[in-house]
């Protein structure tokens, strides 16, 4: 028994403002399909306020209901969705990734260099007009010269892109080969539609525009922490131990209880979560769990009241077996309980007389950074009325772990403490979706 193409992917768009968009999902299940497609809704700037998760390890069903924009793109969401799940035709063989071919090539970089006159709130509005073309900025580094020019130089990825896949089968099993992944970017259609954008955003202050594509080695991590840093904010914004040292009533006090139960199911270990809801909330638990190359079987989660989320998610190991081990059980929790009560790192730093914004989130193993970050900072700041003089975003491997680190030098007229406290905290509210 097979299923329509069209079917893999239903999204009932509700009539009603107060009510939730229902997005089911019934593919192939793969391992990390839950973070992709939790990635996709993120990216897309939607809120999951409930969803049931169940597969049996090889066919899956998930239903999500989404909150958002008024003006979302359904019909791309689809698409982006389709696009994330395995083909149906893998429905009776187990789809694996082995280690030795993972991760696949990554897709090409394009560096977009433009040229233009400053004015107020222009790098938000660019950001903008790039998350709306679905390219995704890895990188970036932005500078104002001292006649008032802009140079911005975004490193981008191409969301839409053409992806050659060779396939070849074992026994009852289904081997994906290395992927070829190609951005529509080196188009001359997508570069011009790029283009045209761009110039709709700037207007004529635009000097020049320049679209081209580079090597990996432009976007590649570096080892330690960002420059310029001082080492007391590196170790309190990237320490995995901050949680037990946090004090209470803190501007991220967000209280998160994960537990473990192994008694209710014979074959699997019950994580039950309760914390406060925020922007990307099952994302992050996903992103978490994918990392620790865990499957979840069964899965319910729901928004209690405003603030309040429950989460119950019966797990197995990569092998199949519930987690038993204690010291296995006490890392998976840490994580879990670490990466809810903070999923982004929000600092205020002195940069010689002037005030520089430093923002970080975990890369995921796979190499993907969190979804509209950038977009969030600068929006949050044009809503602040502060300028941006500089910008960067940069990754870093920082311990054992790869962060993507994002550092605003701010145009000031006035710094204060007070101002700075402001700052942080409207970005952190943006970032968390409490705005």
């Amino acid at each position: 028994m097979g299923i329509l193409h069209e079917d893999v992917v239903i999204i009932k768009q509700t009539e009603k403002e107060d009510e939730a968009t229902v997005i089911t999902i019934n593919c192939p299940d793969k391992t990390g399909l839950g973070c992709d497609l939790c990635r996709i809704i993120l990216f897309f700037g939607l809120s999951i306020v409930r969803g049931d998760v169940s597969t049996d390890g090889k066919w899956c069903y998930i239903v999500f209901w989404v909150v958002g924009k008024p003006n979302t793109r359904w019909s791309l969401l689809k698409k982006r969705l389709l696009e994330c799940c395995p083909s149906c035709s893998s429905a009776n063989t187990l789809i694996y990734y082995p280690s030795e071919l993972l991760p696949p090539k990554p897709p090409d970089v394009f560096l977009l260099k433009f040229c233009c006159h400053d004015r107020q709130f222009l790098l938000h509005d660019v950001t903008h007009a790039l998350c709306e073309l679905e390219l995704v900025i890895q990188r970036v580094k932005v500078s104002t010269t001292p006649d008032n020019m802009v140079i911005d130089l975004f490193f981008i990825t191409d969301t839409r892109f053409i992806t050659f896949l060779k396939q070849f089968s074992t026994v009852n099993k289904f081997k994906l080969n290395k992927c070829k992944i190609r951005g529509l970017l080196h188009t001359p259609k997508r570069k011009q539609d790029t283009h045209d954008h761009i110039q709709a955003v700037v207007g004529d202050a635009m000097v020049s525009c320049d679209i081209q594509m580079v090597g990996p080695e432009t976007t590649a991590c570096s080892h330690g922490p960002p420059f310029l840093i001082p080492p007391s904010i590196t170790e309190h914004t990237f320490s995995l131990e901050l949680l037990n040292q946090c004090q209470r009533g803190s501007l991220h006090s967000n209280h998160v209880s994960v537990t473990v139960d192994n008694s209710l199911s014979p074959v699997h270990t019950l994580i039950q979560i309760v914390c406060r809801d925020h922007k990307g909330l099952i994302y992050d638990i996903m992103r978490t769990l994918k990392d620790y190359n865990i499957q979840i079987s069964y899965g319910r989660f729901a928004t209690k009241g405003r603030n309040d989320c429950e989460i119950d998610l019966f797990i197995v190991q990569a092998d199949g077996k519930k987690v038993i081990d204690p010291s296995k059980q006490n890392a998976l929790c840490s994580r879990i309980r670490m990466e809810l009560f903070r999923p982004l790192r929000v600092a205020m730093v002195n940069r010689g007389p002037d005030s520089e914004l430093l923002v970080a989130n975990p890369v995921e193993l796979c190499g993907k950074g969190r979804p509209l970050v950038f977009y969030d900072i600068t929006l949050a700041l044009k809503m602040l009325n502060v300028d941006v003089f500089s910008a960067e975003i940069s990754r870093h491997m920082i311990g054992d772990r790869e962060w993507e680190v994002y550092r605003v030098l701010l145009d000031e007229e006035e710094g204060s403490s007070v101002v700075r406290c402001r700052i942080e905290e409207a970005v952190w509210s943006m970032l968390m979706g409490w705005e």
